[in-house]
């Protein structure tokens, strides 16, 4: 009988709105799946295992976590009063395991305090061994670039810059409408918001620092129409 496959990256499932289908490209058949409280019941949703729930378990349903427990996830509980966020709790539980890719999917609930601490928490350096892309709806992602990043998307796809935890020194692109040579960007400069996919693919590079490389969605390119669709919760 053929042994499973040890999986090189991870799928981390967070809470909030229901995730209805997983981003596009994403076979969490060969993951890790890691989810953060809740979204132990996001993987149910999605007829996903669990290999790992961790969080307080404070949002997720009873009979969500019961039956990951009967399903054999291992289960990491911590305090109600704790000092890091689920998400943060999940990066850790994929970093002990080795693993460098992860996609992080869910947590979109609405509260911009959540959706500015989770971005600074993948761009820390406690997660600098890890190679992280965010999936929001309507097509939203979010890379942290710390070397080199291939980015996909539509043509005229916005595609924003923005530097975290100090400058960003030697920022090189291609394939975006503004390309950059080798130059700096400041934390809090506006400077590198919406450049703009020219084909399907583009390249993010730097020497020094982190980028968090924010692509809203093909909704939000120019001639798109003025609101997101509704009920769309997947990526390319």
């Amino acid at each position: 009988m053929p042994q499973p496959t040890q999986p090189t990256s991870a799928l981390v499932l967070l809470g909030g709105e229901p995730i209805e289908e997983l981003p596009v490209g994403i076979d969490a058949s060969s993951m890790l799946v890691v989810a953060a409280d809740s979204g132990v019941d996001q993987a149910h949703r999605l007829g996903l295992r669990v290999d790992v729930a961790v969080g307080d378990f404070d949002s997720v349903t009873p009979d969500g976590l019961a039956r990951a427990v009967e399903a054999g996830s291992v289960v990491e509980r911590h305090p109600a009063r704790k000092a890091h966020t689920d998400l943060e709790l999940a990066l850790d539980a994929v970093a002990v395991r080795d693993l460098v890719r992860v996609d992080v999917a869910g947590g979109d609930g609405g509260r911009l305090d959540h959706l500015l601490a989770n971005a600074l928490v993948m761009a820390s350096d406690r997660f600098a061994g890890l190679d992280v892309t965010a999936h929001g709806g309507d097509g939203a992602r979010l890379h942290v670039v710390r070397r080199r990043r291939t980015l996909s998307g539509d043509p005229g796809e916005y595609v924003t810059l923005l530097a975290v935890h100090g400058p960003a020194d030697g920022v090189r692109t291609e394939g975006l409408l503004y390309p950059l040579h080798g130059e700096r960007l400041e934390p809090g400069s506006s400077r590198g918001v919406s450049n703009e996919l020219v084909g399907r693919a583009g390249v993010v590079e730097l020497d020094v620092g982190v980028l968090l490389v924010v692509m809203p969605g093909p909704w939000a390119r120019p001639g798109a129409p003025a609101d997101p669709p509704t009920g769309r919760t997947t990526t390319r």
